[in-house]
């Protein structure tokens, strides 16, 4: 069994932008963290399947593991809770993520898999804060 890529880590939602990249070789959450706009928008294009704001989530997830090193599902986790980018990350308080993670779990009366503690909410707010 091969290792898995930053693309291997995306819910099963994503199949077509996952399916995408594959075949144009951008498996790379480097490459992914550095489309532009207009790059998205000529994905979304070239692919019909493919949805922009699908798109867009992935960009912020790769974004999210370039420069904070927050894992794929761990960024999900925070799209989902309203934080879309490094600037409303750095102006969140570990208090109001805890409280976002916390009711999304009620909400979907699911307890998330990811190991997030006080400890890295602060660390990764004090990153977002350096960024």
């Amino acid at each position: 069994m091969g290792s898995k890529t930053f693309l291997d880590f995306l819910p099963i939602n994503f199949r077509h932008e996952k399916s995408f990249f594959t075949k144009n070789n951008l498996n790379d959450f480097e490459k992914l963290s550095n489309l532009s706009d207009l790059e998205i928008n000529a994905i979304q294009r070239k692919s019909q399947l493919c949805t922009l704001n699908n798109l867009k989530k992935i960009r912020a997830i790769a974004i999210f593991k370039k420069q904070i090193g927050i894992s794929p599902p761990e960024a999900y986790l925070l799209l989902h809770c309203g934080i879309g980018s490094i600037k409303s990350l750095s102006l969140s308080t570990p208090y109001e993520l805890e409280r976002k993670i916390g009711r999304l779990e009620r909400s979907l009366r699911v307890r998330t898999t990811t190991d997030i503690t006080f400890t890295i909410l602060k660390k990764w707010i004090k990153r977002a804060n350096k960024i």
